[in-house]
């Protein structure tokens, strides 16, 4: 089972109210840690690293993830970590719940679920669609190695590529491509090399495939 269908699975088990029970083995775990997986609890981001956490007794308290605090009177009267913490970290663990200074947004580029700063600009990507200025992408269609230079949120049938008057959809090479791709500005890597300033050129998303570095040694 995919993380993502694991989450799938638990957010069915949560019905209405959102609180759902985890189900790791507990058999091993000290008191609070079990109780924090296996209680139907349900998390809630707020502000400033805050989260709402809906108890299974149908209480709410408030963890401060940063400063490490729960409104609960097992931490603030008997200063425990409490289940309510501990049920914080894993949902932010299991990315249930965006960490601190993060949130959800909808992936421009497949349309999947994505975790964003709170302050990032469009547009938001993925962990598998992600890339930025200065990742090294290879060209699937001629296998050349290019830097990124920006990623737009301009779509491919929106930007016109000036020395052919073709949009980048529609241009020869990019056939098969998304019309609604995001467009990604990048250069040639042994130009960008050579230069510092490579010529910029438009390509889909999709047809750029992220590398590492061990792929730029030939």
């Amino acid at each position: 089972m995919t993380p993502h269908d694991q989450h799938s699975t638990l957010d069915r088990k949560a019905g209405s109210s959102g609180r759902v029970a985890l189900a790791p083995d507990l058999r091993s775990m000290p008191d609070r840690a079990a109780r924090a997986w296996a209680e139907r609890m349900a998390v809630r981001p707020l502000d400033g690293g805050a989260y709402a956490v809906d108890s299974e007794s149908g209480a709410t308290y408030v963890v401060d993830a940063l400063a490490g605090t729960c409104t609960c009177p097992d931490a603030t009267i008997r200063g425990e970590t409490c289940k309510h913490r501990r049920r914080v970290a894993i949902e932010i663990t299991t990315r249930r719940v965006p960490p601190p200074g993060h949130r959800r947004a909808t992936c421009a580029a497949c349309g999947g679920e994505a975790i964003v700063p709170e302050d990032s600009d469009p547009p938001a990507l993925c962990e598998s669609c992600h890339v930025e200025a200065g990742d090294v992408v290879l060209d699937r269609e001629t296998g050349d190695r290019l830097v990124v230079l920006a990623v737009t949120d301009s779509r491919a049938d929106e930007v016109t590529i000036p020395e052919t008057g073709d949009t980048v959809a529609d241009y020869p090479t990019n056939d098969g491509y998304p019309d609604d791709d995001l467009v990604v500005e990048a250069g040639y890597l042994t130009e960008a090399v050579a230069t510092g300033s490579p010529r910029r050129y438009s390509f889909p998303h999709s047809r750029l495939r992220r590398v590492d570095d061990a792929a730029l040694v030939d």
